[in-house]
């Protein structure tokens, strides 16, 4: 208790400190910036903007210069000042003996990078402080949920190390010229697979790879070879396109997938592998599949009680660590934990596939979560897959897109549901081709009340 009182006190004493800023550093750069372009594209490749300065003139200064340099229009004071004028903030600034004095006082141009980080560094110190006073608030609110309270605070923490800004809104004139510079570079690359790679050619053609941000549901009936299809997805992205993939598997051990894994690369026979009844020819193969694989950034979760917050932090950390992600992949979403307060299975599994939404928004990258599809399929003569047959999943299918078979547009199914359109979509066909089928009908599914049974082994 006495040390939670000094640390209560110490705080207290804090309240009223100056935030961490270096003006020196700032006033070098910006007079840098007006006697070198390079001093320009270097603070502009460390990406700095007008927020990170501390004095708020600084900021007008820097974001003039940007504007000018982004024209291709000179710089220097003179050019500064009148763009400053144009914004009427030439004399918030200063005005132009301001501007002459920052280019005077500059130690050296070719330290410009340096000095950019010196001002990154104190933005992200300032941006620290801020995120600690909003968590200590989240925890003295006493959160009802203090699992997802820790969850949003780790959030908040990601952020300030991956310098986000925290308001989402842009105008459509700046989406549109991103839009445009996206487009370009895609024209240039002249390739038809813009995102992650399946190795699945037919699947490539039709989704131009796994695309950033986005949420792919694979579902398929028991035994199906979901875990198989995934695994192949999971090599391919880490093994082809050489990006770090993050395997989370709630059903097999770290040892079983590992063995798939090898079995896939080698090409030996799987009850052969798991049998240790190798012959001879195999053990080069599995020589050389360990050398390729032990050289692919593919991490292995198999901790069966996974929730989505759980999956979240860890493929946050890993993507702090490495620098980038390629794809998660979740086995399977009906065997994770979700609220324990939801109203029915089928909620819960519904708050599950949208926190996983977000977590490809959050990060940026591709994750494909496995659905059981309902043993009932296996009752009908018809045993095509419908969506229908997601289990514990209605609201899954709802936020699900697919893509029109007929104009190439993509549509959710809750889009279907109001609009009872019966369009072209993309199907699997009984020989496993992907081929246009008619939509017949799209309809919810209700609430279902939901048996949990819990077997005397746990």
């Amino acid at each position: 208790m006495v040390q939670s009182i000094d640390d209560a006190r110490r705080r207290q004493q804090r309240v009223g400190r100056i935030p961490p800023h270096n003006l020196e550093a700032e006033e070098s750069l910006l007079g840098a910036m007006l006697l070198s372009g390079d001093a320009i594209a270097a603070a502009v490749n460390i990406h700095l903007s007008a927020e990170d300065f501390y004095k708020p003139a600084h900021g007008h200064v820097y974001d003039a210069i940007c504007s000018l340099y982004g024209q291709g229009e000179p710089v220097d004071p003179v050019t500064v000042s009148e763009e400053l004028r144009r914004a009427d903030l030439h004399e918030l600034v200063g005005g132009l003996p301001a501007l002459l004095s920052l280019e005077a006082r500059t130690p050296a141009t070719s330290n410009a990078a340096r000095y950019a980080r010196i001002v990154e560094d104190h933005a992200l110190l300032r941006r620290l402080i801020g995120v600690a006073g909003e968590i200590a608030d989240l925890g003295y609110d006493l959160p009802e949920d203090v699992a997802m309270a820790v969850d949003r605070a780790e959030a908040m923490v990601y952020e300030v190390a991956q310098k986000r800004v925290t308001d989402s809104m842009e105008g459509i004139q700046t989406l549109l010229e991103k839009s445009l510079d996206h487009i370009e570079a895609l024209y240039e690359r002249g390739e038809d697979i813009t995102g992650i790679p399946t190795g699945y050619t037919d699947l490539d053609g039709l989704l131009a790879g796994l695309q950033p941000s986005n949420l792919v549901i694979v579902g398929a009936r028991p035994a199906a070879g979901k875990t198989s299809f995934s695994l192949g997805l999971a090599a391919h992205a880490a093994m082809h396109a050489n990006r770090p993939v993050l395997l989370f598997s709630l059903e097999m051990s770290h040892l079983e997938l590992t063995q798939r894994l090898l079995c896939a690369e080698a090409r030996v026979d799987a009850s052969r592998l798991r049998t240790g009844r190798l012959q001879e020819p195999d053990w080069p193969k599995i020589s050389h599949a360990v050398g390729r694989l032990g050289e692919a950034n593919i991490f292995i979760d198999d901790n069966p009680h996974l929730t989505v917050m759980e999956i979240r932090a860890k493929a946050r950390r890993l993507k702090s660590r490495l620098g980038d992600l390629g794809l998660i992949v979740v086995d399977y979403l009906q065997l994770m934990t979700g609220r324990p307060d939801a109203e029915n299975r089928q909620v819960e599994v519904s708050e599950i596939s949208r926190g996983l939404k977000i977590l490809a928004r959050e990060l940026e990258c591709p994750v494909i979560g496995l659905s059981q599809l309902s043993r009932q399929l296996e009752n009908r003569a018809d045993k095509r897959p419908m969506l229908a047959d997601l289990r514990e999943s209605g609201c899954v299918p709802a936020s699900t897109r697919l893509l029109r078979a007929d104009n190439g547009q993509e549509v959710t199914i809750g889009e279907l549901v109001l609009s009872q359109e019966q369009p072209l979509v993309w199907s699997v066909d009984e020989q496993q081709r992907i081929v246009p089928r008619r939509l017949l009908r799209a309809f919810p599914s209700g609430r279902k009340p939901v048996f949990r049974v819990k077997l005397a082994s746990g």
